[in-house]
């Protein structure tokens, strides 16, 4: 596998905040939608639950290939988070 340079422009350093994901997939790629809430919860009276309001901040498509390269490095990053934070 190459090795993969990546560039950050200034004007995306920040990120975007995101509450939650939907992860979905077609047939040729897999997408995860970022969400922020955008209004407080609701009660639903019609279907006795709470409907929750919210706003995809960003869409991300991923190649099948790239699916298990993703999982690691999340699970290596959670590893380390856990690492850190543990409780003593």
């Amino acid at each position: 596998m190459p090795r993969i340079q990546l560039a950050l422009p200034p004007e995306k350093a920040a990120g975007v905040f995101a509450d939650f994901v939907r992860a979905w997939h077609t047939k040729d790629c897999f997408i995860l939608d970022f969400s922020a809430y955008s209004e407080p919860p609701m009660h639903d009276q019609t279907a006795d639950d709470i409907v929750q309001q919210s706003t995809v901040v960003s869409r991300v498509r991923i190649p099948p290939n790239q699916v298990f390269e993703l999982m690691k490095a999340l699970e290596a990053q959670l590893s380390a988070w856990e690492a850190e934070n543990r409780t003593k």
